[in-house]
């Protein structure tokens, strides 16, 4: 993953010289400010500039590697929705890599968000998947969102779902987001929050 330094008067003008010699849109980049050079008559930024593809190919290199210092051997496949990479990874292990409702993968997802904060100081959305365990399990809470709000809806009682990560947990939001009878809530602090489905007043 290559780091590009750019000097210059402004952090404006460093980064459309950035853009320029690397031949990207701003919107492929991932430019932070790296330091501020004050002189007695003058200041000039530092910029630190990585294509966001090069993120994408070196997240896919570390998890390999994580995977074989773990003993896994796997094959890694990449898909991009949104502009999203899903790193796939298939094995022989899928059970011992995902873990007791998912806590293995998502232990191996913080680890890598983890590294990548420290290397390049941004906020880079990803997903892990062990096959398609993500896959299936989102369109469960997808399933289960719409089966209780259908309860809240008649009964007129709310219903607290049981814990779950902020990953699940927005999938439950999105999932009734524009349900006309019922609205979500986030309660409770980490580990423990949860969803509560309400019913919307007539």
């Amino acid at each position: 993953m290559v780091k590009h330094s750019y000097i210059g008067k402004t952090f404006e003008e460093t980064k459309n010289k950035a853009v320029l010699d690397l031949q990207e849109t701003e919107e492929n980049l991932i430019i932070t400010m790296k330091d501020e050079i004050k002189s007695l008559f003058s200041k000039k930024v530092e910029i630190e500039v990585i294509e966001k593809r090069e993120v994408k190919d070196y997240i896919k290199s570390l998890l390999k590697q994580l995977l074989y210092d773990m003993g896994f051997q796997a094959e890694i496949e990449v898909q991009m929705t949104h502009d999203i990479p899903t790193y796939r990874i298939y094995s022989n292990h899928d059970a011992l890599l995902i873990g007791k409702n998912g806590k293995n993968l998502n232990a191996l997802t913080f680890l890598i968000k983890q590294i990548l904060q420290k290397e390049i100081h941004y906020n880079y959305r990803f997903f892990l998947d062990v096959s398609d365990y993500k896959e299936k399990n989102d369109k469960h809470l997808e399933m289960l969102a719409r089966k209780i709000a259908k309860e809240v809806k008649e009964t007129k009682i709310e219903v607290k779902l049981d814990s779950m990560n902020s990953y699940e947990r927005r999938i439950v939001h999105n999932a009734l987001s524009n349900n006309k009878y019922v609205y979500t809530e986030s309660v409770g602090e980490e580990p423990n929050r949860a969803v509560v489905i309400k019913p919307k007043e007539d």
